[in-house]
Order: C-alpha cells, then sequence, then structure tokens
C-alpha cells in the first residue's frame, strides 16, 4: 500500500517538476562550458573585489532576470552567459577608464542557476546544485542512495534541450559493473526518476 500510493506521489512531482522545468530551462542560461568553466546564470551570487579598492567591490551582488548586474562606476554590466574569469575582463577594462591597472576578483558564491532534480525512490529527494561536473552515480551518492523499492534498471533521466525533450535510462546494475560509459554527466535542469 505504501509504495503503491509512493508512486502515485511520486508521479504528480515528476509533472510539476516536469512542468516548472519546461518553463525554468528557457530563463535560466547557467551551465559548464565545454572547457569545463561555470559559465553565469541568472540569479547566481557572486562576490566581485577590486584590489585595494574598497568602493569598488561587492560582497555579494545577484544576477537579474536581464542577466545584469549593477556595478560601482560602470551601471549595468552583462554578466549572463559569461564565465567568471571573462566578467572579471570585462569589469578590468571598463575600469581602467577610471582607476590604474585596476585588479579584479570575480568569484561564484552560490550557483543559483544551475540545479538539478531526483525523485523517487531515493532517500533525499529535491534539487540539488550543479556547481561542478557530476555523473548520475555521483547524484545517487548525493541523494542518500536508493530506498529498499527502487527500481535499479528502470531509472529515467529527462534533459530538455530548447524545445526538445531527451529522456535517458539508466541502469545501475550495469555501471555498478563496470560499465562506466553509461554513468552519464548531468546538465542543469536534468530531471532523475527512480521508480
Amino acid at each position: 500500500m505504501r509504495k503503491k500510493n509512493y508512486k502515485v506521489t511520486m508521479g504528480l512531482a515528476a509533472l510539476m517538476v516536469l512542468i516548472a522545468f519546461s518553463t525554468s530551462a528557457a530563463e535560466k542560461n547557467g551551465s559548464i562550458s565545454a572547457s569545463g568553466d561555470y559559465i553565469i546564470g541568472i540569479g547566481d551570487v557572486l562576490s566581485i573585489h577590486t584590489w585595494k579598492e574598497p568602493d569598488l567591490s561587492l560582497d555579494m551582488v545577484q544576477v537579474r532576470r536581464d542577466g545584469k548586474i549593477t556595478f560601482p562606476l560602470l551601471d549595468d554590466i552583462l554578466a549572463l552567459g559569461k564565465s567568471t574569469v571573462a566578467l572579471k575582463q570585462t569589469i578590468q577594462t571598463q575600469l581602467s577608464k577610471f582607476v590604474e591597472a585596476p585588479m579584479v576578483t570575480v568569484t561564484l558564491v552560490n550557483a543559483v542557476s544551475q540545479r538539478y532534480y531526483i525523485l523517487g525512490e531515493v532517500l533525499e529527494i529535491g534539487e540539488y546544485p550543479l556547481i561542478k561536473k557530476l555523473t548520475v552515480i555521483q547524484a545517487f551518492a548525493l541523494a542518500k542512495g536508493f530506498t529498499q523499492w527502487a527500481s535499479k534498471d528502470r531509472i529515467l533521466l529527462y534533459r530538455r534541450n530548447g524545445t526538445d525533450l531527451s529522456v535517458f535510462r539508466i541502469d545501475y546494475k550495469d555501471i555498478v559493473k563496470g560499465q562506466m560509459n553509461k554513468d552519464i554527466f548531468l546538465q542543469a535542469d536534468d530531471v532523475i526518476i527512480v521508480p
């Protein structure tokens, strides 16, 4: 009885996440570039410091829905779609009009724009930050593993790319047996469902 109720709950939760996923994915552009650099997205929180210039430093600044941040002397700067290094270079270039040889550091404080979701028969379902390259197996570990009812050979991963939705079947048992090519890397807004 518990398992049947749980499946219904899991199905409804999955549907709600997929609906939210379809709208939020288009709004968020944070990702990890091919070079492995984190790409800044909407909602990310940054810390920006200019060496020996406390008035030109921000402890916590959040990337707005328009993808910009407001910086002293420079007004609005587009941060969306840039790596922290690229944003640093942009700020340094623009600050050099006002300050001689500015040394800027941009640090990602909170990666809000990149999340993945794991639902179903894991011990800790929920939304998780995607702050580094992470595989499906690592996601299971962060979710504290499976419940005793998990169907480990019927796990599904939903991934939206624009308007296209891809579904990957994950066989945990094959991965554990050494087929590591099936342990795919997660992307922002992926949804994993463990039936």
